[in-house]
């Protein structure tokens, strides 16, 4: 009897771990399409008849991102809306780059783990463990070291070097969505109730106020 409670214990935990991410293909890939009359809907897309595929449903081209914005950092993502092909393969990247003492402020993937290495330069990176903990957890990494920055926590990633820096993320979700903590509590639309902020944040209304009258910059 205790043999199949453990059995079923298991199961259970492997079930559960697979609902975790973005499901598992059922095909070798499923090339998006907005076409609803020739496509079966799949995984948040409809696919493209696998005959009809081509070898730029597979490519895209990334470039340098342009750095010149308050926070000195631009992300340019490469997900299942600009690699077609991604569709139900559960995977995506984004490329990083950071003017000298850039930043990539904190923030979050609800859909993806992240998996970070750094191709030039020097970059401070960190994570913050969930309640009630809320450890920091951070490094200093150069050029060829790698990081990982677990699924949904609060992350970020600072030039320290002396020079321009570049990494790329690894991203297990073809669409991974981020969420910029600034830019999310004090650039929401329509505002964050002044009073839910001030007794979250413990200060004044003043400075919720003035926090809440920023631009807050997207470098997505």
């Amino acid at each position: 009897m205790k043999s199949i409670y453990l059995f079923f214990t298991a199961f259970l935990a492997l079930a559960s771990c697979a609902f975790a991410f973005d499901p598992s293909p059922l095909q070798d890939f499923c090339v998006a399409i907005n076409d609803t009359k020739t496509g079966v809907f799949v995984n948040g897309k409809f696919c493209k008849n696998p005959k009809l595929a081509t070898p730029n449903d597979f490519f895209f081209s990334v470039k340098e991102g342009n750095t010149s914005n308050p926070l000195g950092s631009k992300v340019t993502p490469v997900t299942v809306n600009d690699i077609l092909g991604l569709n139900t393969l559960g995977i995506s990247l984004a490329r990083i780059d950071f003017a000298s003492r850039g930043l990539n402020p904190p923030h979050t993937h609800p859909r993806a783990t992240e998996i970070l290495i750094v191709l030039e330069g020097t970059l401070y990176v960190g994570f913050v463990t969930s309640n009630p903990e809320n450890r920091l957890i951070t490094k200093v990494l150069n050029k060829g070291d790698v990081f990982v920055f677990p699924i949904g926590l609060i992350h970020f990633q600072l030039n320290v070097g002396y020079g321009n820096a570049v990494a790329i993320a690894g991203l297990s979700s073809q669409n991974p969505g981020v969420i910029t903590i600034a830019n999310a509590v004090f650039g929401s639309n329509p505002k964050i109730s002044s009073e839910v902020l001030t007794k979250a944040f413990q200060v004044d209304n003043n400075i919720v106020d003035n926090l809440q009258k920023q631009f807050w910059v997207d470098n997505n």
